[in-house]
């Protein structure tokens, strides 16, 4: 019998939602603080750095929440064609299924006797239950929704994009470019320690990671709008 792989569950799972809602602020800082100064960089028009912000912003929030919504839905088939395929086994190989379940406290540590008797008692109560959470560790009724993953993927993008573009928008055209780096810095910087609580990792170089990684790609389209506004004088 193929033993199942185990699929996250509980604190884990809650530790990578926080983790991807965090890289998805800082995909929407970077992506769109990037545009605005790279605009900025070849015009101080207002209307042209408004009109990339919000295209930039709306395009990224819809390419993330399709994004998700497509890699959900694909893990949600995944997981209800083990579903299926684990109330075929329990129905056909009833026995096989109890001597998996068994192996499976057998390993967490169990003597032989117990092991049996704990998966014996725990399919006596609700075999599909007990195999699931022990093979598979999914809960049948908290299978992950694709449309609140895309609407949370999203909303991140959203919180982290509208940074750079109140920042490049509100000050006068002379401070636009410092305040939008200086907005950026500040949240990447936040972005990044929080990224790194999150993954469990040393918060003063993942911090410097993604805060280097963020400055540059926004230095670099400021270049580029630079030269090409230059060109086009």
């Amino acid at each position: 019998m193929t033993h199942h792989e185990p699929h996250a569950s509980g604190p884990g799972v809650r530790l990578n939602w926080l983790r991807a809602a965090v890289l998805g602020a800082n995909d929407g800082v970077v992506s769109v603080a990037s545009i605005v100064v790279g605009v900025a960089g070849a015009s101080n028009t207002t209307g042209f750095i408004l009109t990339a912000g919000v295209a930039g912003l709306v395009a990224g929030a819809l390419s993330m929440a399709v994004g998700e919504y497509v890699s959900v839905s694909t893990q949600r088939d995944t997981e209800r064609a083990l579903l299926e395929k684990e109330r075929g086994e329990l129905r056909d190989e009833p026995e096989a299924e109890l001597a998996e379940l068994t192996a499976i406290y057998r390993a967490k540590g169990l003597t032989e006797q117990t092991a049996h008797q704990v998966a014996a008692e725990l399919t006596a109560h609700d075999a599909f239950a007990a195999h699931v959470e022990a093979e598979l560790r999914l809960d049948p009724d908290e299978l992950t929704n694709p449309w609140h993953a895309a609407v949370a993927s999203a909303a991140a993008f959203l919180s982290g994009a509208i940074i750079p573009l109140v920042a490049i928008m509100l000050p006068p055209a002379g401070w636009r470019v410092p305040i939008t780096f200086a907005a950026v810095f500040v949240t990447l910087i936040i972005t990044g320690t929080l990224s790194a609580h999150a993954g469990g990792a040393n918060k003063t170089r993942a911090t410097l990671r993604v805060v280097l990684g963020g400055i540059l790609a926004v230095v670099i389209t400021f270049g580029i709008g630079k030269l090409f506004g230059v060109a086009g004088i």
